[in-house]
């Protein structure tokens, strides 16, 4: 059976559409289902504007389905996944709301620092999700199969569970930074935590492996501030 969204039967008025090449501003026409087409004027190849490529950041035939592709709809692609593994973990959790809670926080500041670090998104924010699963022998727990069935890169699914692996072990020289991340996401996470009890001694910006967390983390323990 074909997609509806791709058979042309069900299209509607201006499923067919120009738009202007972003290096000459020619105007080429796109189909709804173009992924990327080839301005005739310039020769720039370029993703289609007005295309949803959300159904592919979950989607595991979404490359038969699109073919392969290009660099701008997989990047969203993976920006998306994070939030189907965010929805993943609600679920396996449950009503365990501290939990929940916690992997959201460490979600949030996780993004924070990632981004100010030019950190891969799409590594550490699955994790920061997906670390209060439970855990298996190599760390992983339920991660490796809840990433498959969500359609990710075999490079990414590798790449987020050493990443959970690591985070099971104390802190190494030779951690990538993408868990260095994760690590002071924890750790702004434990300072609001102690916060909220008037607790922070023992705790400062030191302790914080990035330079964006110690500066969230100064920012913190600051006395009536906040992240």
């Amino acid at each position: 059976m074909k997609c509806p969204g791709q058979d042309l039967q069900y299209w509607k008025p201006g499923a067919i559409y120009d738009a202007a090449c972003p290096r000459c501003g020619r105007a080429v026409e796109f189909f709804k289902d173009d992924t990327a087409r080839t301005c005739p004027g310039c020769g720039h190849r370029f993703v289609n504007p007005q295309m949803d490529f959300g159904c592919a950041a979950y989607c595991p035939f979404a490359e038969q389905c699109l073919g392969t592709l290009p660099e701008g709809a997989a990047i969203q692609r993976e920006a998306l996944l994070k939030d189907r593994v965010a929805v993943e973990m609600k679920r396996r959790l449950g009503k365990d709301f501290k939990r929940i809670g916690h992997s959201s926080r460490v979600a949030r500041h996780a993004e924070r620092i990632g981004a100010a670090e030019a950190g891969p998104l799409a590594v550490i924010l699955p994790a920061a999700y997906l670390h209060e699963l439970p855990a298996e022998a190599d760390g992983t727990g339920p991660a490796r199969e809840i990433l498959q069935r969500l359609g990710a890169r075999p490079e990414l699914i590798a790449e987020v569970c050493d990443a959970l692996d690591r985070l099971q072990r104390p802190a190494a020289a030779d951690d990538p930074p993408c868990v260095n991340v994760l690590r002071d996401a924890h750790r702004l996470d434990e300072i609001e935590e102690r916060r909220k009890s008037g607790e922070t001694a023992g705790i400062d910006e030191t302790d914080f492996q990035t330079g964006s967390g110690r500066r969230m983390a100064a920012e913190l323990l600051r006395p009536d501030q906040g992240i």
